[in-house]
């Protein structure tokens, strides 16, 4: 049944005055501390009094966000199910969330849904449980490192397959749909020779993979991933200053960074402005080895020219 005009400002009137309670009272003080592997792998749904929107999420940002008509289209789709014990429905929309103190779960991805769910009066949503990187883990990262030499990737924009690229065939022990991600022919061999070169191995990603997810999925390739950092796209007050502190701890911790993407190589130096710039065109070999015939070439200090 559609709902009336009236209805929609009654409940958002009354969805507002909670979100507006929500940010007064969680904004600032919210610390996300880590899920333990049972949490992550049993919760599959939390009392809506425990989620959390986040405050610098443009859904709690005057004049940007929440957009009732994107929530009435959830509200619609919810409806169907009558409860939200339906299995179905749980696997189809969790809400990505990380747990904080002092209480619950801070919202990652998926306000709208959250409340479209308040609305309809469910008092659980399907959730599904990260550990975002945070700086403590950056600093055990850097603690913990092998090498003084790094390479960076990004996930999303290089290593994983966009669209219908061909990707890497799973090898031995790879569970079918444990990962919905494809790395693009040639990453593994790539990040194995850097391994044995002295680099240690750094990705970055702007979704909101777990730590654990992104390592365990590598292992599956038999590559050891030094540095996992996920959720750089997030906004928070405090993390541009977080950054600049992790970069300090970067330059004196690293001699030498290799930042790899799909077109270019690029060759920094610690406490330097030089740098180096290889473009990369693919050839009959691939991205992936064209990559690793650019950097077998400076290492040996062979000409470019």
């Amino acid at each position: 049944m559609q709902e009336s005009s009236a209805e929609m400002t009654v409940q958002s009137s009354g969805f507002q005055e909670y979100l507006a309670e929500e940010i007064k009272k969680y904004g600032g003080v919210m610390i996300p501390v880590k899920a333990g592997l049972m949490e992550r792998l049993l919760v599959k749904e939390v009392e809506i009094k425990k989620l959390h929107p986040n405050p610098d999420d443009e859904f709690c940002m005057p004049g940007i966000g929440p957009n009732d008509r994107i929530i009435s289209d959830y509200m619609a789709r919810y409806q169907r199910y009558g409860s939200m014990k339906n299995p179905d429905a749980i696997e189809e929309d969790p809400l990505i969330v990380e747990k904080v103190h002092p209480d619950g779960y801070i919202i990652l991805n998926g306000h709208h849904r959250w409340a479209a769910f308040w609305r309809l009066g469910i008092k659980k949503a399907p959730v599904s449980i990260v550990n975002l990187t945070q700086k403590t883990d950056i600093e055990e990262m850097i603690r913990t490192s092998e090498h003084d030499r790094r390479v960076t990737l990004d996930l999303d924009e290089v290593a994983f397959c966009r669209g219908d690229e061909p990707g890497e065939k799973p090898i031995k022990g790879f569970s079918e749909g444990q990962f919905k991600e494809r790395l693009r022919p040639g990453i593994p061999a790539l990040l194995q020779y850097l391994s044995r070169q002295g680099y240690d191995i750094w990705v970055y990603t702007a979704e909101y993979y777990s730590i654990e997810y992104i390592r365990e999925y590598f292992y599956y390739y038999t590559v050891k991933i030094d540095g996992i950092v996920t959720g750089t796209g997030r906004k928070s007050k405090g993390f541009a200053e977080e950054r600049k502190s992790i970069e300090q701890l970067v330059r004196e911790r690293y001699e030498q960074t290799l930042h790899i993407d799909r077109r270019t190589v690029l060759r920094t130096f610690a406490g330097s402005k030089d740098f180096e710039e290889y473009p990369v065109e693919e050839g009959a070999f691939g991205w992936a080895q064209t990559v690793k015939s650019i950097i077998r070439r400076f290492e040996n200090n062979e000409s470019y020219k």
